[in-house]
């Protein structure tokens, strides 16, 4: 008896597991302006189970491009039948398209074959290249929850095309594969006919491809797929719009605040100008402040007797001197006396950070009150409203998204990575600073050390684009980019000199005109001093300023070759160390600017879109598509 029961079970199990799609074909009619009518017609069989109510289809609707910009499909349901009658129907939006339920929440079904006709119209659903027009599309859709036993479509083009002969392909299986299970046929004139040879499985589908020539189908203006995509996404509509207001923003403040005053007539210089240290010559030619400029006051300090500099065991040490600091420039008095407050000598390593941090800060401070607004205006100010503009254009560009969730986690994306992508600019820059330091002599444990540090930001950077990606496209990034190096660029344009500052620059580039000429140019100079090696020492430190050290050395090559032979080998009194050599003297003198900068900078941180045919297809690929199941 209990055999019997179990083989009854088995069978109504079978049974009720036998809820199928017998037959699901689509009569699909493209129009000369790119339109489309579609009836599918779908014959099933329902058992309670799945189909209880009747059915769903989903179509999808949102897709997108190669640059990952929404393309949104229209979808407007024209027409639903069960068995050749009018049947009740509602639409859901889901996360990529609609979802179609067909019956009534308050009615079940019998047991039973039921067909329904679904009858909508689409549009922008074709490719158009080069050689040829086509529509790639997923008759079945690869989401039902059950098999087809049989599927099928036809494809009505415009009469304009007569007997042309069209481009068949078909593809069948689980989405991405490239299964042949299909026939086709071109049975009339403009029309194409599909149906497979073997029923589907749950999760399988068929998907059709036809071609036909160029110029019977219209073709989306330039003007269209502009408006197009500006429908589909409203936040590069409010994120270029804000784009170019915030260009013309800056170049309005740039008009007013940010143009230089018109140069004068260079010549050479050949003495810097008076009661200007090396670093005030450095900090109002590049209108801000950097450790080559604290590179370069501690070499003229040491030039000048006050400090000596050694290189021993890969650090740099300064050793204050009995000199009497006399004479001294703004911004000198500031840095002895803050380097040396606790002792006479200090070691460029992270174990002195905040010691060098307080004496670069003092440093930094004074060259601002004695040369800021007097020589040059930063226009500072004038970058508040430009950051708000741009914040404001981001948020309310993410806001524009379609989803709540996609907007907030765009907002946030966009503002983190605002600030993040500037930190990553400046990590950057000193990374390839400090492998340019090492290249020129410097520390490459220093290089790698600041690499190091950097290379988690980098990382943090590309993963935040990669997720930005996923809220919205790559013209969105590109835009988000553009905001980003806009505000940079007007940080250093909207930086102009004063009068003052004007003439003294005529001066300064005067004084780099000499340092920075070759050899052989030397002739064209009128009236040059005397190479000595005085001269060479107490210029050397404004060469390191103006970033022509090695120019400067490489002119004294023969010089100090001389005194070599004379057995008077040249020898600073001001440093010691390794990587002084007489008879290379540019490379010792673009090594010690370079090495010192990276040795300051490092010790003064706390550690701490495709076609379907050719081949190029599959099953699942295409418009259309989605799936569907029972409810």
């Amino acid at each position: 008896m209990r055999h019997w029961l179990l083989l009854l079970l088995l069978i109504a199990a079978g049974v009720h597991a036998d809820e199928r799609i017998l037959d699901f074909h689509s009569a699909i009619i493209v129009y000369s302006d790119g339109g489309m009518l579609v009836t599918e017609t779908l014959r099933v069989r329902a058992e309670g189970q799945q189909i209880r109510r009747g059915i769903y289809r989903d179509f999808p609707t949102d897709y997108r491009d190669h640059l990952g910009n929404r393309y949104r499909v229209a979808f407007d349901v024209i027409e639903v039948l069960r068995d050749g009658r009018r049947e009740d129907y509602h639409t859901e939006r889901r996360s990529n398209g609609v979802r179609l339920y067909v019956g009534n929440a308050e009615r079940l079904l019998r047991t039973g074959e039921y067909t329904y006709t679904l009858s909508y119209r689409t549009s922008r659903q074709l490719g158009f290249f080069a050689e040829h027009d086509e529509l790639y599309w997923n008759v079945t859709g690869n989401g039902w929850g059950f098999p087809i036993d049989h599927a099928g479509a036809t494809v009505q083009l415009p009469p304009s095309l007569g007997s042309s002969a069209l481009a068949l392909e078909a593809y069948t299986g689980p989405a991405g594969s490239r299964g042949q299970q299909y026939r086709a046929a071109q049975p009339e004139q403009a029309m194409a006919w599909f149906e497979t040879t073997r029923p589907l499985g749950a999760g399988e589908g068929l998907t059709i491809v036809v071609g036909w020539p160029k110029g019977h189908v219209q073709e989306p203006t330039q003007q269209e797929q502009v408006r197009y995509l500006l429908d589909d996404n409203r936040e590069l509509l409010v994120a270029g719009g804000g784009l170019l207001l915030l260009i013309f923003y800056y170049l309005m403040v740039w008009h007013r605040v940010g143009r230089d005053p018109a140069a004068g007539v260079i010549i050479p210089q050949y003495e810097p100008p008076a009661k200007f240290s090396p670093a005030s010559l450095r900090f109002i030619r590049r209108m801000g402040y950097d450790h080559k400029a604290f590179a370069a006051a501690l070499v003229g300090l040491a030039v000048k007797g006050l400090l000596r500099i050694d290189y021993l065991n890969g650090h740099y040490t300064a050793q204050r001197e009995k000199a009497p600091a006399t004479d001294l420039a703004p911004g000198e008095q500031a840095l002895l006396k803050h380097l040396f407050a606790s002792s006479d000598s200090i070691t460029f390593k992270q174990d002195n950070h905040h010691r060098i941090k307080v004496a670069i800060d003092a440093h930094k401070d004074a060259l601002q009150r004695n040369y800021e607004k007097m020589y040059f205006i930063t226009n500072s100010a004038w970058l508040i409203p430009g950051i708000l503009l741009s914040l404001a254009t981001l948020v309310v560009a993410a806001l524009q998204l379609p989803q709540g969730e996609d907007a907030f986690a765009g907002v946030f994306m966009l503002v983190w990575l605002s600030g993040w992508s500037i930190g990553v600019v400046v990590l950057a820059k000193g990374a390839l600073t400090a492998w340019r330091h090492a290249f020129s002599g410097g520390s490459y444990v220093s290089a790698i050390a600041v690499t190091a540090f950097a290379l988690p930001f980098m990382a943090g950077e590309g993963f935040g684009i990669w997720a930005l990606l996923h809220f919205t496209s790559l013209s969105m990034v590109a835009i988000l980019l553009g905001v980003i190096a806009l505000n940079l660029v007007f940080y250093h344009l909207l930086k102009a000199p004063t009068l003052a500052g004007r003439k003294l620059l005529d001066r300064i580039e005067g004084l780099h005109l000499y340092l920075d000429v070759a050899e052989k140019d030397e002739l064209q100079l009128k009236h040059p001093p005397e190479k000595t090696p005085q001269l060479f020492e107490r210029l050397l430190p404004y060469a390191m300023a103006l970033d022509v050290e090695q120019r400067w050395a490489e002119r004294f090559a023969a010089v100090f070759a001389r005194l070599s032979a004379e057995r008077h080998e040249y020898s600073p009194s001001w440093y010691h160390g390794s990587h002084f050599s007489g008879r290379d003297l540019g490379a010792f003198a673009g090594s010690l600017g370079s090495a010192m900068s990276s040795a300051i900078s490092s010790s003064s941180s706390a550690p701490g879109s495709s076609s379907g045919g050719g081949g190029g297809g599959s099953s699942g690929g295409g418009g259309g598509g989605g799936g569907g199941g029972g409810w």
